[in-house]
């Protein structure tokens, strides 16, 4: 069984059961190890531990290991999916950082997103595949406040596994907390300064109207239709 309650950010929490993940089409991978090491290494404001994280990789591997042996499969739900490429992405960025540290900067590291550096099954893949290639086509643009690129201006990384059971739950609480982060976005009724993130994503935000109509959604400040438009410098500096 899985409960949940809610964090400081509003984002659901969640207690797990030691048994796989059951989605309505079929058995599923158990996301409990990464859960452990988030809720152990990452502070609710989006903080990572990387020296805490180091001394754990036994456990992280254990997970990666998971991963790599258990790809969705066609009986998995769509939310069974998402949650894997989610927390596949959020993990190895992790590790990457790791088996570069330590580093000031995601950018001091050498082709950090398009460098095939982990095999799940027996291909290879790198962050910007999944990202791109995989959680772009599922036409959900909330991935973009669930996955983190190990910098300031990301999206936090969660310190709670994605799940089948609470994604949606787990995505609208993301897009929110983001949306209102006063550290990431400055928004007003007349005008907003916002990341660069509905910059270079814009067409997966717009699908279903403007920028502004997107933001509205979860802004607890509603913006006017015609509110002018910036875009924030992105700092890239790690978020540790």
């Amino acid at each position: 069984m899985i409960s949940c309650g809610n964090n400081a950010n509003g984002i659901p929490s969640i207690a797990y059961s030691t048994k796989a993940e059951m989605s309505a089409e079929g058995k599923t991978i158990d996301h409990k190890q990464w859960n452990d090491l988030v809720q152990k290494h990452v502070s609710d404001k989006g903080h990572v531990d990387y020296k805490g994280f180091k001394k754990d990789e036994g456990a992280l591997q254990s997970y990666l290991n998971d991963l790599a042996e258990n790809l969705p499969q066609k009986t998995w739900s769509k939310n069974a999916v998402l949650a894997y490429w989610i927390n596949a992405y959020n993990v190895y960025t992790v590790k990457l950082i790791l088996d570069n540290y330590p580093v000031k900067s995601i950018k001091e590291i050498k082709d950090p997103w398009g460098k095939k550096f982990f095999t799940l099954g027996n291909k290879k893949y790198s962050l910007e595949e999944i990202e791109h290639e995989i959680l772009r086509k599922m036409n959900e643009p909330r991935i973009h406040f669930a996955i983190n690129c190990a910098s300031f201006s990301c999206p936090n990384l969660s310190n709670q596994a994605f799940t089948a059971e609470n994604m949606e739950q787990q995505l609208d609480a993301a897009a929110k907390h983001f949306v209102n982060d006063t550290s990431k976005n400055s928004i007003s009724k007349d005008s907003v300064e916002i990341s660069k993130i509905f910059d270079w994503f814009s067409g997966d935000f717009k699908k279903q109207g403007t920028i502004i109509d997107f933001l509205n959604t979860y802004s607890t400040i509603k913006i006017d239709i015609n509110a002018k438009v910036k875009y924030k410098s992105y700092n890239w500096n790690l978020n540790e």
